[in-house]
């Protein structure tokens, strides 16, 4: 394995995080407002909402699955409890029916009926540990994995490819893939995915949309991050061969994998997100707080770049969809780093029952709280 490639991802992966927020460099659309709404959450990574008011995070590099609990008082801020510990590196959370899910590295454990239980949890279960593990895997190189419950009531899980660009032997490595609630009939939904951190189902229509990083090593502009559509089963998305298209629509082939297939087959991005900003977390904003612009729009947490001379990311951006189609990319909230220094990175959204979005910085270790008020009432 490449040993710059590993450094450098231990780097971007440190435990170590901010103290003081400067949440007034952040810049936004008139009428938002920003508040830290939990802090002291080392590598705050995924988050799930329960039905009661739960705030489930996942903390990799703490091995903890913490959980906000609403308090009685009206502007007090939730209470802060871990729920679980000692986990292997746990990113992944999905609640569903009562049941918190969470994926460590090598499988996917389950609490059951978790909110009645926050202060005494139960034994995880076993959901599956049925994933395919390399000895570059447990380097951590796209190893934490993302999970969601989605709309046909089954688990999906993000398995990233354990290398910049390889070939790999298991067709289960770089893929989303699917399984039923306790972890029977596996298999794969999507492949030809280097390192899917995001995935959401869109309003009305339930088909899946996933973010997508592209590889490192081939300059500051190339090849792109990608939001793809995958309305059904069985579609590749080229990796390792291509890694997305240029902006002149043409393919970017990988300069050792390439040549060993055509482009016959590929699907290709809904939308090109600008290179190395380390597109992570996404949701559609399906709250009514926001102005009406955002409603069942994308929203992508954009991590920020380590392989780039000049640093970019480090922000939330809007894409804007109808049907089956993405129309529009624009940063939406940025402010995180200035001038290639920066003190917070972004990692997943989550849009709370009021409309406020939350999102998670795993180097501040805090969870913000976005909201609108329109200054016209």
């Amino acid at each position: 394995m490449n040993k710059t490639l590993f450094l450098s991802c231990l780097l971007i992966f440190s435990t170590s995080y901010a103290k003081t927020p400067a949440l007034k460099q952040l810049k936004m659309p008139e009428g938002f407002k920003v508040e830290i709404f939990a802090e002291n959450v080392p590598n705050a990574r995924h988050m799930a909402l329960g039905d009661q008011g739960t705030v489930f995070i996942g903390s990799t590099q703490a091995g903890k699955v913490y959980a906000l609990v609403p308090t009685k008082e009206r502007l007090a801020k939730p209470q802060l409890k871990i729920i679980a510990k000692n986990l292997n590196q746990p990113q992944g959370v999905a609640f569903y029916q009562g049941n918190l899910y969470v994926a460590e590295i090598n499988r996917i454990i389950r609490y059951e009926q978790i909110e009645k239980r926050l202060d005494h949890p139960p034994p995880a279960k076993l959901v599956t540990d049925n994933f395919p593990m390399t000895s570059d895997q447990q380097s951590l190189i796209h190893a934490w994995k993302t999970i969601h419950i989605g709309p046909d009531h089954k688990l999906y899980v993000a398995i990233g490819a354990p290398c910049n660009s390889c070939l790999a032997k298991d067709p289960r490595i770089g893929s989303l893939m699917r399984m039923e609630l306790d972890g029977s009939h596996m298999e794969i939904y999507a492949k030809g995915v280097r390192n899917s951190v995001g995935f959401a189902w869109q309003p009305k229509t339930n088909k899946l949309w996933f973010t997508d990083n592209g590889r490192d090593y081939l300059g500051d502009d190339i090849p792109p991050d990608k939001l793809n559509y995958a309305p059904n089963e069985g579609l590749d998305f080229g990796f390792p061969y291509y890694h997305g298209k240029d902006g002149q629509g043409k393919p970017i082939a990988d300069p050792q994998w390439g040549k060993l297939r055509s482009t016959q087959g590929i699907s290709w991005e809904a939308c090109s997100l600008p290179a190395h900003v380390a597109a992570l977390g996404m949701v559609f904003y399906t709250g009514q707080m926001f102005p009406s612009e955002y409603h069942n729009q994308i929203i992508i947490a954009e991590h920020g770049s380590w392989n780039r001379s000049k640093k970019i990311g480090y922000r939330l951006s809007l894409v804007k969809v109808k049907g089956d189609r993405a129309l529009s990319y624009r940063p939406f909230i940025t402010g995180w780093q200035k001038n290639g220094k920066f003190w917070g990175r972004p990692v997943a959204p989550l849009v709370m029952p009021d409309g406020s979005l939350l999102v998670s910085d795993d180097y501040a270790g805090v969870v913000y709280r976005f909201s609108y008020q329109n200054s016209n009432h």
